[in-house]
């Protein structure tokens, strides 16, 4: 018997999506804080301790919870969205970046996901957001973001959101994709994820590419993304003229007659 609230759902948007979701009374999804962009009139919001499951386990069982989400960089909390109304209501859940929002039904992938800490945006309640720490020694030293993952456990619905294109792909048994650390957005639990060197000492420090990549390894689905966010904030950084960015063409004449007109330079 499925445990999951059975949510419908539509995604509005291109480049800078939102996911709307309607809800029967009594329904509810729950999200990270600050990821609501409306709701209607009937749907009431609560503040609860840990990862919004169904689990039994009391206090204790909350507390283990919220510790796990403690270790990812979340929040203690999350928000419950419940129509308390009458007739369908929704409810809209934005995207943090441009990117696009993967709806995954998790009993189509065997009731388990495991997704990049920051993907997570939205799923049915009673779906399970816990911790998947790698167990491989190259993963846990030089796996960065990869090191400590999110798991979403459940037959409900799971939203996720990644950055830039997303690329989803089945692999087959055996099949090996070798994929920047960052890029990796989610995969099934039977793809096996290891992090490499990249072997050569002039491309490591050369190619600006990174000493390390990650291997991902069938069976199973992936979903890769063009676009991380750490890669999107690098960019920015490096940009700003307070942080002694320089645009390209900011070395030339133009460059610098550009920066005038812009206000740039004092």
């Amino acid at each position: 018997m499925a445990t999951m609230h059975e949510v419908d759902y539509k995604i509005y948007g291109d480049d800078m999506q939102f996911v709307e979701i309607d809800l029967d009374p009594m329904e509810a999804v729950v999200a990270e804080a600050g990821g609501m962009m409306f709701m209607e009139d009937g749907i009431e919001m609560e503040t609860i301790f840990g990862d919004g499951s169904q689990k039994s386990g009391g206090f204790f069982g909350a507390l283990m919870g919220a510790g796990k989400r403690l270790l990812i960089g979340e929040s203690l909390f999350m928000t419950v969205f419940q129509n308390q109304g009458t007739g369908k209501k929704k409810v809209a859940f934005g995207a943090p970046y441009p990117g696009k929002i993967i709806p995954v039904h998790l009993v189509d992938v065997g009731g388990e996901l495991i997704c990049q800490k920051d993907a997570f945006l939205c799923a049915a309640k009673g779906v399970s957001v816990g911790i998947a720490f790698q167990k491989r020694l190259g993963a846990g030293l030089f796996g960065g973001e990869g090191f400590i993952m999110e798991r979403l456990q459940g037959d409900g619905w799971a939203f996720c959101h990644a950055g830039g294109t997303i690329y989803e792909k089945e692999l087959a048994m055996g099949e090996v994709l070798r994929v920047d650390t960052g890029c990796v957005v989610a995969f099934t639990p039977s793809v096996d994820f290891d992090i490499q060197y990249v072997g050569k000492i002039k491309s490591a420090l050369f190619g600006g590419e990174g000493l390390f990549f990650a291997t991902l390894r069938g069976p199973g689905r992936i979903w890769l993304q063009s676009l991380p966010l750490s890669r999107l904030a690098d960019r920015i950084i490096m940009a700003s003229p307070k942080a002694g960015g320089r645009s390209r063409g900011e070395g030339s004449l133009l460059g610098g007659l550009g920066g005038l007109l812009d206000g740039d330079n004092e």
